[in-house]
């Protein structure tokens, strides 16, 4: 006993990279990424776009915070891995009650509270460890009260969203959850966050990237449920492997290039590229892959039952066109954010793909899928011939 939690923090290197035990701590984000996907697909409407991407948001920090901490020591050993398989308990517990967190009448002021509880534990299980590892360095524990604080005045807002529940919920939440996001970049632009092992950093953010894209496959099997599997079906299926195929390749095609811009940046100017590109401007990619797959598992549902939404309700074209202008917006911003160089093409994409919404929203769900997948290809072949044009003329 005194072997795990007795041992001393120990620091990364440069070159560390990412672990098992970090891998395995992404499991607990897997299964609230699908209960996520799952609470807004039950109940598809403007509203519940809203809620869903403010649990997302909150799931994010909750994976965020750990991720530095594990970029800055290692946390699959000693007490640092003992607290953070006990955050992972916190995170299970707050995605499990996350489709009752929005709901009304009885009990569910107690979900509500149940998930908030889980989440300020699990804050607090990241600070306090967060500033035992600090210990000696002053510079950083400046950097930690300051976060530390915004962190404690968010939890305010949170605990009187779940009291009151409804409209009010949502303000307060989402309130409380821009004070937690923006208390970070405040801190960084105070003190700064170290980003000790870029490689480490990138790789992270790479990795919860394609758990996102996974939610998309994991859409179809949900969207499909025990019916018959037809030819449409089949169809749409091999369809969404594409669109995910492709929203994989322009991710990592940026993701390489900000990859060796961070490990290329030293001091402050590296810690602002972590925080900026990094830990803000990837929550939007991944919020845009998880309304994609929203839109995915709406159109297999319609098929499955033989009920297209297509000239119904705008839900899944505003999920898969609007969930892909937001992952294109966001990779945008990213690449202006790390290594400072975006083509105008890579600005113009996201407003093509918001321009090509009331045409999926008239279509028959199977064609604006196809449409989807084709639009995505096509900006994947453009972008290819333009690195490739760039490659020769440099």
């Amino acid at each position: 006993m005194a072997r795990i939690f007795g041992a001393r923090p120990i620091a990364t290197p440069e070159t560390h990279r990412t672990t098992l035990f970090e891998i395995f701590f992404d499991l607990v984000f897997v299964f609230g990424l699908i209960r996520v996907t799952t609470f807004m697909s039950q109940r598809p409407a403007p509203m519940t776009l809203v809620q869903g991407f403010l649990v997302l948001l909150l799931l994010w920090i909750s994976w965020l915070v750990f991720c530095w901490l594990g970029n800055y020591v290692r946390i699959d050993v000693g007490l640092i891995r003992a607290g953070t398989t006990v955050a992972m308990a916190a995170v299970f517990l707050a995605a499990l009650v996350i489709p009752d967190a929005w709901q009304t009448g009885p009990g569910a002021e107690e979900s509500r509270l149940i998930l908030v509880l889980a989440y300020v534990a699990l804050r607090v299980i990241y600070l306090v460890l967060f500033r035992w590892v600090m210990a000696g360095n002053q510079q950083l524990r400046r950097t930690i009260r300051i976060y530390a604080l915004a962190t404690a005045l968010s939890w305010i807002p949170l605990f009187l969203g779940a009291m009151f529940g409804g409209i009010t919920q949502i303000l307060l939440w989402a309130a409380a959850l821009t004070i937690d996001m923006g208390g970070g970049v405040v801190a960084s632009v105070r003190s700064g966050w170290p980003v000790r092992s870029p490689g480490h950093f990138a790789e992270r953010h790479g990795l919860v990237v394609i758990i996102a894209l996974g939610e998309s496959l994991i859409s179809v099997g949900a969207g499909i449920g025990e019916e018959r599997i037809r030819e449409s079906i089949l169809l749409a299926a091999l369809l969404t492997l594409a669109v995910t195929v492709c929203l994989y390749w322009l991710y990592s095609a940026s993701a390489a290039t900000a990859r060796e811009a961070l490990i290329k940046e030293t001091g402050l100017r590296r810690a602002h590229v972590g925080v900026n590109a990094y830990s803000v401007a990837h929550f939007p990619v991944l919020a845009g892959i998880i309304y994609v797959a929203l839109g995915v598992e709406q159109v297999l549902a319609g098929l499955a039952h033989e009920e297209p939404h297509g000239t119904s309700i705008w839900m899944p074209a505003i999920a898969l066109f609007g969930g892909t202008a937001l992952f294109l917006g966001a990779r945008a911003t990213f690449l202006s954010l790390s290594v400072r160089c975006v083509r105008p093409g890579q600005f113009i994409a996201p407003v093509a793909a918001l321009l090509l919404l009331p045409a999926g929203r008239y279509l028959h769900d199977l064609v604006a899928l196809g449409l989807l997948t084709a639009f995505l290809a096509a900006l994947l072949s453009y972008e290819a011939r333009t690195r490739r044009s760039v490659s020769r003329e440099s």
